[in-house]
């Protein structure tokens, strides 16, 4: 059929299969007012123009994007800009996404873990804390750890450095990441850790002295080539590192090597550094924070607590000298 402007005119049927719709949605879009017939053959059958093709591909792009009809039809009457639904539309899904994201971590965080109801309601509250509040968990945790230990010794710095910070758009691995941060940063047990940790540390440094590393850089320093080399922890090779850490360990605390103490001390202090929480936690703090991931230090210090446990006493002694110490047979 022939319109009387020379434009060809298409039935239902034909208006479906050039836009890709069925008959019965164009029909609906029909009564909707969304596009209007031209004219009508004798029959009363409803007949469209070219323009309703074009006008239906809009509809259909704007739908299967996600826009209501209400919407749709403001953009068709040019009560709307398109560009101005678009911004509109693209900032609405950029919202949900947020949320769908912070669903799925619920949802990945409770499949992972095989969470009960609780612990699910407690899942679903840490994901979806605001920023402030994020920050307010976060510094209790921190305050806990390491208010009033070692006030001449530097820990602010540590501190800053535990600190995780989601960001404003985070992924769904980042809010994961988050949430199982918050439940560990929770835990009591978690916090005791590592303020004795920190107290640890605070404890081996010498106020006013110039820095000197830690234990865990000289467990790194004497035991990772060792375990690098596939050193066995209860060979003489192995003792040779047991007594050289012990007496780099008595310098550092300045106490003498032939303490009995010492010994358990160092296995205590490298026990607690070798928690696997501790290492997770890093982990998770990288993954949220958008950090590359910290090397592990698990193997090496497991392999120090079993040569620790291997080693037979060391017949040298160190007495202590002005905190730094010197070797004596």
């Amino acid at each position: 059929m022939v319109a009387m402007n020379g434009d060809t005119l298409h039935s239902i049927g034909e208006l479906a299969r050039r836009t890709g719709l069925t008959v019965k949605t164009v029909r609906f879009y029909s009564d909707q007012g969304i596009v209007s017939p031209a004219d009508r053959n004798p029959a009363g059958h409803r007949r469209y123009g070219a323009d309703a093709v074009a006008r239906l591909d809009l509809v259909r792009t704007l739908r299967e994007l996600g826009l209501g009809l209400p919407e749709i039809r403001q953009v068709l009457e040019r009560e709307l800009t398109l560009p101005e639904v678009a911004a509109a539309h693209a900032e609405a899904l950029e919202v949900r996404i947020r949320v769908l994201r912070l669903r799925q971590a619920v949802l990945r965080t409770v499949a992972r873990r095989g969470a009960t109801a609780e612990e699910l309601t407690s899942v679903h509250r840490l994901a979806r804390l605001t920023e402030d509040e994020r920050e307010r968990l976060v510094g209790e945790f921190l305050t806990e750890v390491f208010d009033g230990v070692g006030a001449e010794g530097g820990f602010g710095g540590v501190a800053r450095s535990l600190t995780p910070e989601l960001p404003e758009e985070p992924s769904a691995e980042q809010v994961e990441a988050w949430v199982e941060l918050a439940r560990l940063a929770g835990d009591a047990g978690f916090r005791e850790l590592l303020r004795g940790l920190a107290e640890d540390e605070a404890a081996e440094g010498v106020p006013g002295a110039v820095p000197r590393p830690g234990l865990a850089v000289l467990v790194g320093e004497l035991a990772g080539p060792a375990v690098a080399a596939g050193v066995e922890p209860g060979s003489a090779e192995a003792a040779g590192v047991v007594a050289a850490l012990l007496e780099r360990y008595a310098r550092l605390v300045g106490v003498d090597e032939a303490d009995g103490s010492l010994r358990d001390r160092l296995v205590e202090r490298v026990e607690a550094m070798a928690d696997p929480r501790r290492e997770r936690y890093l982990g998770l703090l990288a993954v949220v924070n958008g950090w590359a991931q910290p090397g592990s230090s698990a193997e090496v210090l497991g392999w120090t607590g079993r040569a620790l446990a291997l080693a037979p006493p060391s017949p040298g002694r160190v007495t202590a000298v002005g905190g730094w110490g010197r070797s004596s047979g």
